[in-house]
C-alpha cells in the first residue's frame, strides 16, 4: 500500500513538474518525422497480465516490424531524436502515466515482451508476481545493454542465452530485498547514471 502510494504521488509529480520538457519533446519527435507522438508496445505485467507499455517515439514507424531488439545506439531504425531521446532515457518518461494507472511502479522488474516471457522456466516467472517497473538493478546493471548486444555476431541468442538470465537473477536480488529505502536507492542511482554522475 505504502509502495502503490508513494508511487501515484512521485508519478503525478514528475508529470507535472516535467510537462514543459515533455511538450518539447513531444514537438521534436512531430516535427522530425511522420508517425505518433508516443510507441505503445504490450509487455507482460504482474500475474502475467499484459498491458500497453508507453514510450516516447524514438524510431521511424514500424521499425518493430524488423525486430524487437535495437542494437547499437546507431541502430538505422532510430530517428535522430530518437537517438539523444535513448541516450538520456528521455524516451522512458511516458512510463510515469503507466506507474499512475497502476500497470507499472517506478521500481521493479522491467515488463518484458510476450515472446521472450514464454521462454522463462517456471522459477523466472516467479518475478511476474510483483508489478513491473521503470528501473531496477537490472536497469542500472545493463544501461547500455544496445551496445552490448552490437558486439554480438547474433544479439538475440546472445540476449536470450545470456542477458535474459542475468537480468532475471538481478529481478529476484530486487524482489528480495524490495522496499521504500531500496527503491529511493536505486531510483537516486538511475538519475546520477542517466547524468553520467555515476559508473554504478
Amino acid at each position: 500500500m505504502l509502495k502503490r502510494l508513494f508511487d501515484i504521488v512521485c508519478a503525478f509529480a514528475g508529470l507535472m513538474l516535467l510537462a514543459p520538457l515533455l511538450a518539447a519533446i513531444a514537438i521534436c519527435i512531430t516535427l522530425e518525422s511522420k508517425g505518433g507522438v508516443f510507441y505503445r508496445q504490450s509487455r507482460v505485467g504482474r500475474y502475467g497480465k499484459e498491458f500497453k507499455l508507453y514510450k516516447f517515439r524514438s524510431m521511424f514507424p514500424d521499425a518493430d516490424k524488423k525486430g524487437l531488439l535495437t542494437v547499437g545506439g546507431r541502430d538505422p531504425r532510430i530517428t535522430a531524436v530518437g537517438y539523444y531521446l535513448r541516450k538520456f532515457k528521455l524516451d522512458e518518461l511516458p512510463q510515469l502515466l503507466n506507474v499512475f494507472n497502476g500497470s507499472m511502479s517506478l521500481v521493479g522488474p522491467r515488463p518484458e515482451v510476450k515472446k521472450y516471457v514464454d521462454l522463462y522456466t517456471a522459477e523466472q516467472r516467479n518475478v511476474l508476481n510483483v508489478r513491473p517497473g521503470i528501473t531496477d538493478y537490472a536497469s542500472l546493471e545493463y544501461f547500455s545493454e544496445n551496445e552490448l548486444l552490437a558486439t554480438s555476431n547474433d544479439p538475440e541468442k546472445t540476449y536470450i542465452n545470456e542477458i535474459m538470465p542475468a537480468k532475471l537473477e538481478l529481478n529476484k536480488k530486487y524482489i528480495k530485498e524490495a522496499g521504500l529505502v531500496t527503491d529511493l536507492r536505486i531510483i537516486f542511482r538511475t538519475i546520477f547514471k542517466v547524468m553520467g554522475l555515476s559508473k554504478a
